[in-house]
């Protein structure tokens, strides 16, 4: 039970902390309105990061479906335990956007744009055209899973230090494909708050285009995961 527990409190803290930085950034009346796009690449390097040390230990810190069903798929997870951990970070990236939205209540009652309000739950192209877009999923997950996998080929690497691997792992996809489709690279991270926006009694809202978000930050972080594993098991290290 601790795992699934880790999981579900995990992933709600990295939403919080994540679609916290969007929100602090881009809704009206907030203190930090316009801080920019380098503030939300780190702060979400530093969301993924911060409930990576606290549970890391218990869970293996995982808080994303694609990783999960990857890594056992290459053997590195047992397959039991995945049909838990994902409805775990799932219920608890729905928890974390409400939390979210509770939090600048005031601030999204404050702000007239629609899609304002959705980009702080959720993901969306800069240019839509759904088979790019899905590419650049599948390639941001792809170097997610791709160097998650190779921190173990750090020799003496001292505990924790991971850690800080896998924020510059982050930080270093957001700055570099982020402005493509806000680098999902976790299909619970997009989900769980595209379901909240949806359900969430949110002042003047739009649609959560589902239409969108059912494919490609769903499929796209999956597929790019799971090729990561089988490319990375194919080096004869």
């Amino acid at each position: 039970m601790l795992p699934y527990i880790s999981e579900f409190i995990g992933t709600a803290l990295l939403i919080i902390l994540g679609c916290g930085v969007v929100a602090n950034v881009s809704l009206e009346k907030s203190g930090m309105k316009g801080a920019g796009s380098i503030q939300i690449t780190i702060a979400w390097g530093l969301a993924v990061m911060v409930p990576a040390f606290v549970f890391g230990e218990a869970t293996g810190a995982s808080f994303n479906p694609a990783l999960t069903l990857a890594l056992a798929i290459d053997g590195s997870f047992p397959w039991e335990q995945v049909g838990g951990y994902i409805a775990a970070q799932l219920a608890g990236a729905f928890v974390g956007a409400c939390i979210v939205y509770l939090l600048f209540k005031g601030q999204f009652d404050s702000t007239s744009d629609p899609d304002a309000k959705l980009g702080v739950f959720a993901t969306s192209p800069s240019v839509k055209n759904m088979w790019l877009n899905f590419f650049s999923e599948f390639v941001g997950t792809f170097i997610l899973v791709f160097a998650i996998k190779g921190i173990s080929n750090v020799s003496g690497i001292a505990m924790g230090v991971d850690k800080l691997f896998v924020f510059g792992i982050i930080v270093a996809i957001g700055m570099s494909l982020g402005g493509l489709t806000g680098y999902a690279i976790n299909p619970a991270r997009d989900l769980g708050p595209r379901l909240a926006h949806a359900v969430l009694p949110i002042k003047d809202k739009g649609s959560s285009h589902f239409d969108y978000g059912l494919i490609v930050p769903i499929f796209g972080p999956f597929l790019g995961a799971i090729a990561a594993v089988l490319v990375y098991g194919l080096i004869p290290w």
